[in-house]
């Protein structure tokens, strides 16, 4: 007699084990998917209002939401793959909803309900959802900020970027742009017309793309506004300060940003709005005076947003989403 163990060739019929029971007791998505499913509560009004009362049920727009988190959390590149690892990842099931029988449905399911979720503002009333729990456990300042902002790279192949005046048909069938002078003024990408060929520096390649900004608040680094514009120098600092009025008339309050916010409109601007601006200050021409440099809240705060940068770039490796 041996004490060896044997392999079942054969699969149980009934399980009796729940995903319930699956899920660490510690894991951080645990934590998560209670955040998530307060804010989806308040958001019940909003989904009754996006679906008609009569005809086939469509899939529970709660699901999809934490499906596409999932996707965020864990940096998974395709809708396609997202589905793949729903279908066989219990935690994934867990956090959707799902149970071991069902199924996962198509992934065409997300490209014909995106418009109706943002056409609806939900991604909106669900970020202010989210605020709102994080505010009410007082995670966040509202006197420090930073402010910083990203290029989004366009779905469009820059040889989508065509003269405007020509249908989007030229000669060259996009294939090669030597000797063409090309401008955002002159041309457009027939694929997205929304997106400027922009580049972040000197040296650097340009692209078709789309400009996103954020607001984040300087006790715990939180999102507390977020805007997406056209690419374009000025837009950072419109941005910037377009996030900023959102923000009550408190005093007292600052905000810190890198070198590119050392402009006068951006300056100019967070004073007008009551907001000292500790903005790094550039080596020649810049718009801060020693009446911000003087201080040590000025060092700090830049010190600060260093931090929260770096924090957010390690969030991104480590694919670690939530509050």
């Amino acid at each position: 007699m041996t004490m060896r163990g044997q392999s079942k060739t054969q699969a149980a019929l009934f399980s009796y084990v729940d995903l319930e029971s699956r899920i660490p007791t510690s894991h951080p998505i645990r934590k998560v998917r209670g955040i998530v499913d307060q804010a989806l509560i308040e958001l019940e009004p909003a989904f009754s209002e996006m679906y008609s009362a009569v005809g086939r049920p469509s899939i529970p727009p709660e699901q999809l939401i934490r499906a596409l988190l999932l996707q965020i959390f864990f940096t998974i590149r395709s809708e396609r793959q997202l589905m793949e690892r729903l279908d066989y990842d219990l935690m994934f099931r867990w956090f959707v909803g799902l149970s071991m029988d069902d199924k996962v449905w198509n992934h065409s399911v997300f490209s014909k309900n995106r418009d109706r979720l943002l056409a609806s503002e939900i991604d909106e009333l669900f970020f202010d959802a989210i605020k709102r729990q994080a505010s009410a456990r007082q995670l966040m300042s509202k006197d420090h900020f930073s402010v910083d902002g990203t290029l989004l790279e366009a779905c469009a192949s820059v040889k989508s970027f065509k003269p405007k005046d020509d249908g989007g048909d030229d000669d060259s069938d996009g294939q090669n742009f030597h000797g063409q002078k090309r401008s955002n003024e002159t041309h457009q990408s027939s694929t997205d017309p929304d997106s400027k060929l922009f580049r972040k520096g000197k040296g650097k390649e340009s692209k078709l793309c789309h400009m996103g900004h954020i607001l984040t608040e300087n006790r715990n680094g939180l999102i507390v506004e977020a805007e997406v514009t056209e690419a374009g120098t000025s837009k950072e600092w419109d941005a910037g300060t377009t996030m900023l009025a959102k923000q009550g008339t408190r005093p007292g309050r600052t905000v810190g940003a890198d070198k590119g916010y050392d402009t006068l409109e951006f300056v100019e601007g967070s004073r007008g709005l009551g907001i000292t601006p500790h903005v790094a200050a550039k080596s020649l021409r810049s718009c801060i005076d020693k009446r911000t440099t003087g201080t040590r809240c000025f060092s700090t705060e830049l010190s600060k947003k260093t931090v929260l940068s770096n924090r957010r770039i390690t969030l991104n490796f480590l694919n670690i989403g939530g509050i």
